[in-house]
């Protein structure tokens, strides 16, 4: 019902969304003699935030067709390698003139970026991709809208995404390497460990948790005291909607992706606030830097997608309530994942002091869990800047964090191609 209400909402708010076009159209005409009074330049701003905050925001575009590097302009193409009804794995290719003449390899190590499915699409990781595009040939996790899928293709839960993980580092082929993104910490970590268990030789030359709950039980935050506090059944009872028609997962209970905007939003409801007054402001002021800064952010924040039930109640009980990969108690399909069966894999762990989603020593839990990978392939590294949107966007993470996961990437990849074996295994 909920769902069907927000639906309706938001039809029923166009004809005054439209009424503020006009508004804005009639306020910022140059035949106007008002439009460039104070009185003009409010109305059309006041206008312009209406319509902004009532639009439908759908799937961004990732919009790297062109990543400078090293001052050169590298023409970038998207290339999906595999599909299944729930993901799609996107290979950025990079043009290999425009990379000689940035004076950089053609032959760059593979790197999947598992992106969250957490309620985001994963251009959310715009930046993280684009950082990463310059040293490494990027795969990307793009995660589709359960609202999309039809009920015929069935469900999609935490075990599925292990498996997704596990078949997308297949394609890539041995001696890639895997960063894990927020949420997906204790799945690729789990298919990591699966892979290991079963001498894969497509298991990854190095993984990356970058503000990930691997164990939520330390410095646990809001969100993490929320699934504690609240009996499952509660997170069934009050989070789970039915996606109405005329959406081709009509029927399909999901998480919806507004029910995790309002969540987050509500976290810093005040910072939000104060954004859009500000838009307002730069708005009046004729500030386009301000607002275009404004409206990239939340064209890009407000674009959500829903979650199924199956996969998002599995993870409020196997991550944040029971603890299961962390207990070492975890099960997938009908095996314990042993952790401490990862021994020839490099783990890097990244965290912001200020993170507020993912407290610090969640993620560094990893290095206590995996207790065969020697030292000299481990790096924890915690920034005092940043909070969870920092550790993986902005100038922070290009400047400070990004360095130090390429060259934890690089020495990995070197001690990899140093061990024949390995490589005859996987021929």
């Amino acid at each position: 019902m909920l769902y069907t209400l927000h639906e309706l909402a938001y039809y029923g708010a166009t004809p005054f969304r439209l009424g503020a076009q006009a508004a804005r159209s009639f306020w910022t005409h140059p035949f106007n003699p008002a439009a460039d009074t104070l009185m003009g330049r409010s109305a059309a701003a006041a206008a312009e935030v209406f319509e902004h905050l009532t639009r439908r925001y759908g799937k961004p575009a990732w919009g790297l067709d062109v990543v400078p590097v090293n001052g050169v302009d590298v023409r970038v193409t998207e290339e999906t390698v595999w599909t299944s009804p729930w993901c799609r794995l996107i290979r950025f290719v990079r043009n290999p003139e425009d990379l000689k003449a940035a004076g950089k390899p053609v032959d760059a190590p593979r790197v999947l970026i598992v992106a969250p499915l957490s309620g985001h699409y994963a251009t959310l990781l715009r930046g993280t991709v684009e950082a990463f595009i310059q040293d490494h040939e990027v795969h990307v996790t793009d995660w589709v809208n359960a609202r999309q899928v039809p009920m015929l293709e069935g469900r999609f839960d935490f075990h599925d995404y292990i498996d997704h993980v596990r078949t997308m580092l297949g394609q890539l082929g041995t001696g890639a390497h895997v960063v894990g993104v927020c949420q997906p910490g204790p799945p690729v970590l789990a298919a990591v460990a699966c892979m290991a268990m079963d001498d894969d030789p497509n298991r990854p030359a190095s993984m990356t948790f970058m503000g990930s709950p691997i164990d939520a039980r330390l410095s646990p935050t809001v969100t993490n005291r929320l699934a504690e506090q609240k009996p499952f059944t509660w997170f069934r009872s009050n989070m789970i909607h039915t996606v109405p028609l005329p959406y081709p997962g009509a029927g399909r209970r999901v998480y919806p992706g507004f029910v995790q905007l309002y969540s987050f939003m509500s976290m810093n409801e005040d910072r939000h606030v104060d954004a859009h007054r500000d838009y307002f402001d730069g708005l009046v002021r004729g500030d386009g830097d301000a607002t275009d800064k404004h409206e990239e952010f939340y064209d890009e924040y407000l674009s959500v997608l829903d979650l199924t039930e199956e996969f998002y109640l599995q993870t409020i009980d196997i991550v944040f309530q029971q603890h299961l990969l962390a207990r070492g108690l975890l099960d997938h399909r009908g095996r314990r994942v042993d952790l401490t069966a990862i021994s020839d894999v490099g783990l890097m762990t990244v965290e912001g002091e200020k993170d507020d989603i993912s407290g610090v020593g969640q993620t560094q839990a990893a290095h206590g869990l995996c207790t065969a990978i020697p030292e000299t392939r481990r790096e924890l590294y915690v920034n005092p800047d940043v909070g969870h949107y920092g550790v993986f966007n902005g100038r922070r993470f290009r400047d400070d964090i990004y360095p130090r996961v390429r060259d934890f990437i690089a020495r990995n990849q070197a001690i990899h191609d140093a061990v024949p074996q390995r490589r005859a295994a996987a021929a």
